[in-house]
């Protein structure tokens, strides 16, 4: 056999289930964006995500006290951004403002849609059960909103330490599914 051990460490990269997203939420007189890609789909309908966001978040506060929130996908062209928002605090920081960034209204929720975004998901929480142990939210997406000139986005998709993935060709396979 050819492969070698791997560290446990990086398993992350190459488990990455799906596109970075860039969660906002809002309260505490403005809004805040936070660069995530812990999240997952749990269910299709109503479609749920898992999302993990660690406890020293200021994005976590923020979810914790409002239970809402939109999950802003965002394409490479948004690739400094992106790792602008994941590299600052909010706490100190309107990232609206320093990454120029348009805060459109959402529908559903409080938290503002990015416009700049390919797609945006307004999320609820509907399970704060693993929030203790795992720092594990459980949304629910109430509304989701996509650009329809985007044909085919070039989604990133974090490897860790600073390595991105953008989404490749896709490919169509028989299924049985619908």
């Amino acid at each position: 056999m050819s492969k070698k051990n791997f560290p446990l460490s990086k398993v992350y990269g190459l488990l990455e289930p799906g596109p970075v997203v860039m969660l906002t939420t809002g309260g505490a007189g403005r809004a805040n964006i936070m660069t995530l890609s812990w999240h997952t789909m749990l269910e299709f309908e109503p479609p749920l995500v898992g999302c993990v966001i660690s406890d020293s978040n200021y994005s976590f506060e923020l979810l914790k006290a409002t239970r809402e929130c939109v999950l802003n996908i965002p394409t490479a062209e948004l690739s400094n951004e992106v790792v602008g928002c994941g590299n600052i605090s909010g706490r100190t920081v309107d990232k609206f403002h320093a990454f120029s960034l348009t805060a459109a209204a959402a529908s559903c929720v409080v938290a503002p849609l990015i416009d700049e975004c390919y797609a945006n998901l307004e999320c609820r929480v509907v399970d704060e059960t693993l929030v203790e142990k795992y720092n594990l939210f459980i949304l629910e997406v109430l509304k989701a909103w996509i650009d329809p000139l985007k044909k085919h986005p070039q989604t990133l998709h974090h490897l860790g330490e600073g390595a991105f993935m953008l989404a490749g060709e896709t490919i169509h396979l028989p299924s049985k599914m619908k």
